[in-house]
């Protein structure tokens, strides 16, 4: 079994999930299924932030804990990010960096004003 560092860099992260994946048999996966993969467990991320807010949930939905399901998440970011070879502390750097090239304002209510365009054009047609 691969082990962990007390301290791992998110490259010790992603070698990781490539001898966690060989070590399971998942590393023949491509990333269009990684893709399909992470899509679920962020639904399943979704379900358990829900529950922890108090909204209703299906009684019979199979997911864990918000902190469960985004270690699951953060595998298979790993696992795609593997599958480019692309090294995330640089990926993120690098994105970072334009970011901190942005100006950020806000925005208010995006949906202000939406219905009554709505009724508007509905009593127009």
């Amino acid at each position: 079994m691969p082990q962990l560092n007390d301290r791992p860099t998110l490259a010790d992260f992603q070698t990781y999930v490539t001898q966690l994946e060989r070590e399971r048999g998942f590393e023949d996966q491509n990333a269009r299924d990684k893709c399909l993969l992470l899509g679920e467990e962020v639904g399943e991320l979704f379900k358990a932030v829900r529950k922890k807010e108090g909204l209703k949930v299906d009684a019979t939905s199979d997911f864990g804990t918000i902190s469960e399901e985004l270690a699951d998440i953060f595998i298979y970011l790993c696992a795609i990010a593997n599958r480019y070879q692309i090294d995330l502390e640089t990926a993120f750097r690098e994105k970072e960096a334009l970011n901190h090239q942005r100006s950020w304002i806000e925005q208010g209510d995006l949906f202000e004003g939406f219905e009554s365009k709505n009724e508007e054009s509905a009593t127009q047609a």
